[in-house]
């Protein structure tokens, strides 16, 4: 059953999803696709982002045959085995919003070694696969995860705010005009939630952004938006003067942030 506009995706997910079976058995629960694709907005430079929902934690044979599998997975020359991204959680968590920042055993992109971490154990993920979902086995993603309230997002999205910075240059490449965008989409999204209490897509985000934040910072969204299809190349560099107007977005960003939450003015998700 085609769940996304790529057949290779679709194959990829389902066999996710059947490796999870075959190594949990009556343990587990589902397998969905979430991110860009459950929102509606993924293209060729999206991760193929998953979370698979378990009853019990992962015995050490469980986890080691996890590990094998996405090591080898981004082995392969097929396109989406090199763009998998996702987490193996616990299903008492995800019914738990006190389980929120638990970690779970998670594949980062492009990554073929697995960490415990909790990247993939937010707000943000969980209103994405309850309000999105796509289901490649298991019952309904409203049945495996609790319901997120907008102001549960916003509080992330303020917690956030003021530490995206850090936590983006402790690993981003300046060099790199991916990186560049990267950035600047970042704060686009956190502010969108910020305002609206849900989730965009980043492409959503940024015509968002264009619409809402101060007219002057168009030309440079507009930059971000236009080369999304010049992907990831280690040896593309930002376009002149981009890397200093996106550091002056992220300055712009966190006052603008600060300001709506010093005020609690709120505008709507259709502004």
């Amino acid at each position: 059953m085609a769940i996304t506009p790529y057949e290779q995706l679709d194959a990829v997910a389902a066999e996710v999803a059947s490796h999870a079976r075959a190594v949990l058995g009556d343990d587990l629960v589902g397998a969905y696709v979430e991110g860009s694709f459950a929102l509606g907005a993924g293209d060729l430079h999206s991760d193929v982002d998953f979370i698979v929902v378990m009853r019990t934690a992962l015995t050490p044979s469980g986890e080691q045959q996890l590990r094998a599998f996405h090591r080898e997975l981004p082995t392969r020359s097929e396109h989406w085995a090199q763009h998998v991204e996702g987490s193996y959680a616990l299903l008492e968590d995800l019914l738990d919003p006190a389980g929120v920042g638990r970690q779970w055993l998670f594949i980062d992109h492009g990554h073929q070694e697995m960490t415990w971490d909790k990247h993939g154990n937010d707000m943000v993920h969980r209103w994405v696969l309850r309000e999105h979902g796509l289901v490649l086995c298991g019952p309904a993603p409203e049945f495996v995860v609790a319901p997120v309230r907008a102001d549960d997002l916003r509080a992330e999205a303020r917690r956030e705010l003021p530490e995206l910075s850090a936590g983006l240059r402790g690993w981003l490449d300046y060099d790199i005009a991916w990186c560049q965008r990267y950035l600047v989409i970042n704060y686009c999204r956190v502010l969108c939630t910020l305002v609206t209490g849900t989730v965009a897509s980043k492409q959503q985000a940024l015509k968002w952004a264009a619409r809402t934040l101060d007219p002057s910072w168009r030309p440079l969204l507009e930059q971000v938006i236009a080369d999304r299809s010049r992907g990831f190349d280690r040896d593309d560099r930002p376009r002149p003067g981009a890397l200093d107007a996106s550091f002056a977005f992220e300055a712009y960003a966190v006052d603008w942030g600060e300001f709506l939450d010093i005020t609690s003015v709120w505008i709507g998700p259709d502004h």
